[in-house]
């Protein structure tokens, strides 16, 4: 055989092996790749080499081996006459695709034969960190900046080929005579697009059922066959808070490797309840993760593989090291997390693997935006731990394109072996407690009954939410007795849902939410602060701070932990907590107010509890926040929530207090939220006893507890001077090590040369109550002209009244509806004209109503109708 032929031959070899993958993920028939190979390698090429070529899969799938080979020999029985009709029709197809650069729109009568005659057009390679700026919408900067998911129409996606892309994953590109295909796309109904004839092009895609299905054009489709059908060492694909098929990278980047895929998980208790008291991993958080991981093998067992459930014995090192020896993997992939303490157990096992020959990539996606790449630069520290500043930071810095969401494989390719692991349970996530005589305490029950574990409950909540409550999020996310918020936080935490694929659903739904895409903003915030202050969970960020006199009277901390103070609004927040593991982000601020305002409970206290009851329990989002409400993180909550008149804003009318407190259920709306100022007789008839059927209240004089918690704050203040801007009033935090070098224009590995001088200081948010109230610290809160109490949304009673007014008044509701459509036109041409907005009206806006505010006074028989 000439030179030039027996490279062809070879050249034909590598590309029926690539397109041997597309059978195998079921993307090609066999009968459609078997008369690919004939249109590659020719007939007698065919007939000598076909066997070979197909002879790994006799193993590996017995199945698919069998098809092919009785496809092969059902052809080469054939007469001479029907294989020269069929080698006739490959010639005619070829010499097509010769002639013309560009495949044109095939026409209904020339589809004989179109499944069989499939090409194998390109293939490329491309980086790891890479996207096609077609589906990244590479024009921006950062995770934070406005993206519109592409939309594309049919015409134009049958002119196109399918790009299967991944970071770190081979790109395929699969044409066919008349256009391209995807696995979503098949055949039939690219031909049913043809038939359909002229489309319009100017008609929007309607908006999906399923919002994922609006991506057919973008996603990227993987492939799970090695590049080469020989024997290669296993991967080790490592699975921790990323229990997902979709939109998962080290899964995708797994199938790059071309070899057998082995998922694990390692269970290593002493590195994932974290050091100290951070209790990384509380009760709620372990039985979620036994469920989801039960729920993830599952989905893996869909795509023809499993997990392998591990307990480390000591560090998950040395497990890794022992399943590299059993199964002799040489690679090891996994998505990176970014608590301090894993994040050093990531880097050390990393540099121990690869000094054993071992290749490990570590690929992120827990977050938007990768934590250790945020820097201040071109933006300072001014205004640090407010999300504005840290989306700023983002804009000004922007690391690579967030990208369009992975589709998940549709199989894994197997080992021919699976190492030796342990049952779910032995893992003990979800052992629950026994009484003395042998009976166990169920105490996950309501948890059970309130969530659906799986990454498809994920993307159910998702799609629930954006058809419904996300047009409520808004104005009403803060309601605690109707479903406006997503609950998809423990979703989240456990990675059965990436927050690229909730942003780009979210962008995509009509009714998009700002508020809402914040949220994923501050969860990044948190996993920045975590990374600056490692000991955020535990201490206190501003030194003043730790020197309050903080109670400890455990009788209270035990009433508010169980939902037993007297305070029907905390009391339903927190028997929620413990029966679901879950509340809305409003009560959490309730019940936080409570125990640091009135309670004087150190915030320790109130962290510790969240991350053992929460299903959502997160170090980084919890201990942000706990220390924001307990007066000494980065930034202080400019509010105090009120535990009575809170009430106004998340339950007026007591339905969630009913929910979770039912022997208050026949209390009148008035009333529920304060028990205590009922007359005797109208708790007999609603069967209420208090200090029995329902417990009196812990605390008394609300006011006065606040003024004295105040006054602490003033004194510790006063005490503490250094750590109190003289000319601003703002709070001083020592500078971290890692932004002290940024500043100081250092590499971060030298951050701990400069902790060696003189400690810097760093100005941070400080609440103007504090500030004001350091002038007289003996002065009460109600003499506090920025008094931070929060008495709930005060205007919603007016809000409605207008309501009730506008529906027994025709005319007002018409000049109401007026004002609003001249604002509204008002505002939108200031915009696009760039001007300013116009001044609001000053000396006639009132902060809280006055008895002389007609809309502040319901008229008789409103409230009555309105309910």
């Amino acid at each position: 055989m000439p030179p030039s032929a027996a490279a062809g031959t070879e050249d034909g070899k590598v590309l029926v092996r690539k397109i041997l993958r597309e059978v195998l993920v079921g993307r090609e028939d066999p009968e459609g790749f078997f008369a690919m190979c004939v249109s590659v390698l020719g007939h007698q090429e065919t007939r000598s080499q076909f066997m070979s070529l197909i002879q790994p899969l006799s193993s590996a799938n017995s199945t698919l081996h069998s098809a092919l080979t009785s496809i092969y020999k059902e052809y080469f029985s054939q007469t001479e006459d029907d294989e020269l009709e069929l080698a006739l029709a490959l010639s005619l197809l070829e010499m097509k695709d010769h002639n013309s650069q560009e495949s044109r729109p095939q026409q209904p009568g020339d589809r004989l034969n179109q499944r069989r005659f499939v090409q194998l057009t390109s293939v490329s390679t491309p980086q790891a960190s890479s996207l096609r700026k077609e589906n990244t919408n590479s024009a921006q900067s950062g995770p934070w900046v406005k993206m519109s998911p592409p939309h594309t129409t049919k015409e134009t996606e049958l002119q196109k080929s399918t790009h299967v892309e991944t970071p770190g994953t081979k790109n395929v590109c699969v044409s066919t005579p008349s256009g391209s295909f995807s696995k979503q796309d098949t055949v039939e109904k690219h031909d049913q697009m043809i038939d359909e004839g002229d489309l319009n092009q100017s008609d929007k895609p309607k908006r999906s059922k399923n919002r994922r299905q609006r991506r057919k054009g973008t996603g990227q489709h993987v492939v799970g066959l090695p590049v080469s059908p020989s024997a290669t060492p296993p991967v080790l694909l490592w699975f921790r808070r990323d229990l997902r098929l979709g939109d998962n990278p080290a899964l995708i980047g797994s199938l790059e490797v071309g070899a057998p895929v082995i998922p694990v998980f390692i269970w290593s208790p002493e590195e994932e309840e974290g050091p100290g008291v951070t209790v990384a991993m509380g009760g709620a958080c372990k039985y979620w993760l036994h469920q989801a991981l039960s729920c993830f093998s599952s989905s893996l067992e869909r795509i023809g593989s499993h997990l392998v459930y591990l307990k480390a014995n000591g560090a998950s090192l040395r497990t890794l090291k022992e399943l590299v020896k059993e199964t002799g993997a040489r690679t090891v992939l996994t998505n990176a997390l970014y608590e301090p303490w894993l994040k050093e157990r990531d880097d050390v096992v990393v540099s121990a693997l690869q000094k054993d020959g071992v290749e490990c990539r570590v690929f992120h996606s827990y977050c938007l935006r990768d934590p250790y790449s945020v820097s201040t630069e071109g933006v300072g520290l001014r205004g640090i731990g407010s999300v504005s500043h840290f989306m700023s930071c983002c804009r000004q810095n922007p690391g690579s394109a967030s990208g369009v969401p992975l589709e998940p494989p549709v199989s894994l390719p197997t080992p021919a072996h699976w190492p030796q692991g342990v049952s779910l349970d032995t893992l003990d996530l979800a052992r629950m407690p026994r009484r003395k005589d042998g009976t166990t305490i169920d105490w996950a029950a309501n948890i059970r009954k309130s969530w659906d574990f799986s990454e498809e409950g994920a993307c159910a909540r998702l799609e629930a939410f954006l058809n419904d409550g996300v047009y409520r999020y808004e104005k009403e996310s803060g309601r605690a007795d109707a479903p406006n918020t997503s609950c998809l936080s423990p979703y989240l935490h456990f990675g059965q849902i990436s927050p690229r694929w909730l942003l780009w659903d979210a962008k995509g739904a009509r009714c998009r939410s700002p508020k809402f895409q914040r949220k994923l903003a501050w969860r990044d915030l948190a996993y920045w602060q975590l990374m600056l202050f490692p000991d955020l969970p535990w201490e206190s960020l501003r030194p003043p701070y730790k020197a309050l006199r903080w109670s400890s009277n455990r009788h209270h901390l035990k009433a508010w932990q169980r939902g037993r103070t007297g305070y029907p609004l905390v009391d339903a927040a927190m028997r929620q907590l413990w029966l679901t593991g879950w509340m809305n982000n409003y009560m959490r601020h309730v019940v936080a107010s409570f125990l640091i305002a009135y309670l004087y409970l150190p915030w320790q206290e109130g962290y510790r509890w969240f991350q053992d009851t929460l299903v959502d329990a997160d170090v980084a989002i919890d201990a942000m926040m706990w220390q924001n409400g307990g007066m000494s993180g980065l930034d202080h909550w400019n509010f105090v929530m009120h535990p009575v008149d809170a009430a106004l804003t998340c339950d007026p009318c007591g339905s969630y207090v009913r929910k979770w407190c039912p022997e208050l259920a026949d209390l009148p709306d008035e009333l529920i939220h304060k028990p205590w100022k009922c007359p005797a007789s109208m708790l007999r008839r609603a069967g209420v006893v208090l200090g029995q059927t329902y417990p009196e209240r812990i605390v008394t004089d609300l006011e006065e507890r606040r003024s004295r918690s105040l006054q602490d704050v003033a004194h510790v203040r006063k005490e503490f001077g250094q750590y109190v801007d003289k000319r601003t009033g703002c709070d001083l935090v020592p500078l971290p090590p890692r932004l002290l070098s940024e500043t100081l224009g250092l590499s971060h590995r030298d951050g701990g040369v400069v902790t060696e001088g003189k400690q810097f200081l760093l100005p941070v948010i400080t609440r103007m109550e504090f500030k004001h109230q350091l002038e007289d610290p003996d002065a009460d809160a109600a003499s506090n002209p920025y008094n931070a109490v929060l008495k709930g949304y005060v205007s919603r009673k007016r809000d409605e009244t207008i309501a009730f007014l506008n529906e027994r008044d025709f005319t007002a509701s018409v000049m109401y509806e007026g004002v609003q459509r001249k604002e509204r036109l008002e505002s939108d041409y200031r915009r696009m004209e760039g001007l300013p907005r116009p001044p609001a009206p000053r000396g006639r806006a009132r902060r809280t109503p006055t008895a002389k505010d007609r809309f502040s006074v319901v008229p008789g028989g409103a409230v009555a109708s309105l309910r």
